[in-house]
């Protein structure tokens, strides 16, 4: 049976939890389950930590989990490897300091620098040549500078409102984009494969919708250019020979532009049809 190690909780669990059971998983009903069995599908659910997730699978004792890069990044187990980013979870990595202080990563050297992820620090700031005293915090990283056990701070940055709230200013390069992902250990397992054909499928299926659509035959390429679809749009004939029905895939972010364009060259019944999983 493939091992997959699922976060158990924090950020990424939901939206984990939901992205297997739409691949066709039958994962926990208990959330006090750490081991689930899905014979159907012949795979072991394994219900972690999501920091220890990337040493579970790093080290062989799992085949695949899924996890952020972030966290992936700070385990630092040479034996877990990215195979496939999900879409979801979505972070960056910033700097942050006493505003005027520091202008760049180099003023870093020899400084106090807190944050909930020193391995990732440790691996960035080692790679350019900069020595820091590192500060391992589980969290309210942002209050570090103000009770004076930090110089500086690393930490997740969305608006930096919270930041900008602790007195503080963000300054050097970004340290990591992060999102989920799921990972693999040193060896290939059976089955994996499998899981990550389903995975993209659901991406797709969340990332694009069906487009159907009435269209005079003589305004058909100008319908292509609005929206070609992943590879063609599929063109069926109607009962009047100088109209047809259209079928194409649209991003679903861009679908009312698109319903818009269409119907501005002409297009009519317009329909849109939710995707719930796809193969491509």
């Amino acid at each position: 049976m493939l091992r997959i190690a699922v976060p158990n909780k924090g950020s990424l669990a939901d939206t984990a939890h939901e992205m297997l059971a739409e691949a066709g998983y039958t994962g926990r009903r208990d959330p006090k389950d750490l081991h689930v069995i899905d014979p159907v599908n012949e795979v072991e659910f394994f219900y972690l930590r999501p920091k220890d997730i990337a040493t579970y699978v790093g080290s062989g004792a799992l085949d695949v989990g899924i996890t952020g890069r972030d966290l992936l990044f700070d385990a630092r187990m040479p034996g877990a490897r990215e195979i496939e980013a999900l879409g979801f979870g979505e972070s960056t990595f910033r700097f942050a300091g006493t505003p005027g202080r520091f202008a760049d990563l180099a003023d870093l050297d020899g400084a106090r620098v807190a944050t909930s992820y020193p391995g990732l620090v440790d691996g960035f700031l080692d790679e350019r040549g900069i020595a820091v005293d590192l500060v391992p915090l589980d969290g309210a990283v942002e209050s570090a500078v103000r009770l004076g056990v930090a110089d500086a701070v690393a930490d997740v940055v969305s608006t930096g409102t919270t930041l900008r709230q602790a007195g503080l200013e963000i300054f050097g390069p970004v340290l990591l984009e992060s999102e989920a992902v799921l990972i693999a250990g040193p060896a290939d397992a059976p089955g994996s494969e499998t899981l990550l054909r389903r995975l993209r499928g659901v991406m797709v299926a969340r990332r694009y919708v069906l487009v159907d659509y009435d269209l005079p035959v003589a305004l058909l390429d100008d319908a292509v250019r609005i929206a070609g679809g992943i590879e063609s749009p599929t063109i069926s004939p109607l009962r009047d020979p100088e109209w047809v029905a259209v079928r194409v895939m649209v991003s679903r972010k861009e679908v009312n532009r698109v319903m818009d364009d269409l119907y501005g060259i002409g297009a009519r019944a317009i329909l849109v049809t939710a995707i719930h999983n796809a193969r491509l």
